[in-house]
């Protein structure tokens, strides 16, 4: 019997290896693990509340109780209250322009020129004619007063019975006919004179002169193009070859409701904010209440001047008007009461009232309130809000109370 030696390799360790029983733990807690945390993220997501839908807000402002006390506010324009587009009074084309948009200009200055060789032409032509009536005024002169001196010898003769009474008469008859030619001559040179008048002023229409001091605004014309004083349609005649006006004359032109329009007196002080410059105010003060209203829109127009001039202010800016109730120093003015201004987006009818949707802590309410009319885009609430609430602007149609909103930043 032949022994086989045995293999002691076999009988190695492999410590580097989990047993059974550390594999089994591993995947249990493992899997514990997973379970938990899905079970926290279900739980997160089924108790979280709903994101709802993305709302702009803004906040509710309290004016009044300062001084100087800011009363209305309305929005609108700079306007220049002397301005004009410039025109021809006569048809023709452009030959030269002598200015560009900011050029300074006086009254009187020659702006443009139109195309004149015509009119030039014309002027030479009447003033030759007036020469020729004027040499035949000389002539037809010397002839009457030559016949005047036989006149005069003939009836000298005639008294002495050495000339006929004939003659003399034939002579009487000839000087009035001389007087008369004289006459014709001389009307005609005051004719041919008139003449030269009007053609002189045709000449000088051709001349585009500047109505007043002031500034031009825009080119409305090129050289080469034909202007018109009212643009007879199509688009090769221009009606105006600039627009010009004097900025020293610069005011405010806003549209107040007529619900305000009571609260607003002549030379009442304002302060005027621009678009451009929102960080810098300018001294204001009505200068006019226009007495009309437009009904379609229930407005009232008002004309603020401007009292501060600074070369920044330009026409057309866009421009807020804070007219204003009293002065720290005016003892005799009452404070004004506070008052909750909201911008009037903010405000819908529903349902036969007025209400605005407040935001608390990620959820909008539905508050009836009771709003004053609009005013430079701001309406006031008198009762229904106390002021610092959170509101909605454009709410969605179908927003309810009590839902879950998603709060944006207002642009």
């Amino acid at each position: 019997m032949t022994n086989t030696p045995s293999d002691l390799s076999r009988l190695r360790i492999d410590r580097d290896r989990p047993s059974g029983s550390s594999v089994t733990a591993l995947r249990l807690s493992a899997g514990l693990a997973v379970t938990a945390m899905v079970l926290v993220v279900g739980g997160w997501w089924w108790l979280r509340p709903a994101a709802g839908p993305e709302v702009r807000v803004a906040r509710v402002d309290v004016v009044g109780s300062g001084a100087p006390a800011v009363g209305i506010t309305a929005n609108g324009y700079v306007v220049a209250r002397t301005r004009a587009s410039v025109s021809s009074r006569i048809s023709g084309r452009l030959a030269w322009l002598g200015v560009e948009e900011g050029s300074v200009v006086r009254r009187g200055e020659i702006l443009a020129r139109l195309d004149n060789a015509d009119y030039r032409a014309a002027l030479a032509q009447t003033e030759a004619e007036r020469e020729r009536a004027a040499a035949s005024l000389v002539e037809a002169e010397a002839v009457r007063d030559q016949l005047r001196r036989d006149l005069a010898r003939g009836r000298d003769l005639l008294e002495r019975n050495l000339e006929s009474r004939r003659t003399v008469e034939d002579l009487e008859s000839q000087l009035a006919a001389a007087e008369a030619r004289v006459n014709v001559q001389a009307a005609q040179v005051r004719a041919a004179e008139a003449a030269i008048g009007v053609a002189r002023a045709n000449l000088d229409n051709t001349m585009i002169r500047a109505p007043f001091d002031g500034t031009v605004l825009r080119k409305d014309a090129e050289v080469g193009e034909v202007v018109a004083p009212v643009a007879t349609g199509g688009g090769l005649t221009r009606g105006a070859v600039v627009t010009m006006a004097n900025l020293a004359t610069l005011e405010v032109e806003v549209d107040v409701n007529e619900a305000y329009i009571a609260r607003i007196a002549a030379d009442q002080p304002a302060r005027i904010v621009l678009d451009a410059y929102p960080e810098d105010g300018f001294r204001g003060r009505v200068r006019q209440i226009v007495p009309t209203a437009d009904r379609q829109r229930a407005t009232v127009q008002v004309k603020v001047a401007i009292l501060d001039r600074d070369p920044r202010i330009l026409p057309e800016m866009g421009a807020r008007v804070e007219f204003l109730t009293g002065t720290p120093t005016d003892e005799a003015s009452a404070p004004e009461a506070p008052r909750i201004m909201i911008p009037a987006e903010a405000v819908h009818s529903a349902g036969g009232e007025t209400i605005v949707w407040v935001v608390r802590d990620g959820i909008a309410y539905r508050i009836p309130v009771d709003a004053g009319p609009v005013s430079g885009g701001r309406r006031e609430v008198r009762s229904g809000l106390s002021g610092g609430e959170t509101v909605i602007i454009d709410p969605p149609a179908d927003l309810e109370h009590g839902a879950a909103v998603h709060v944006v930043t207002s642009p």
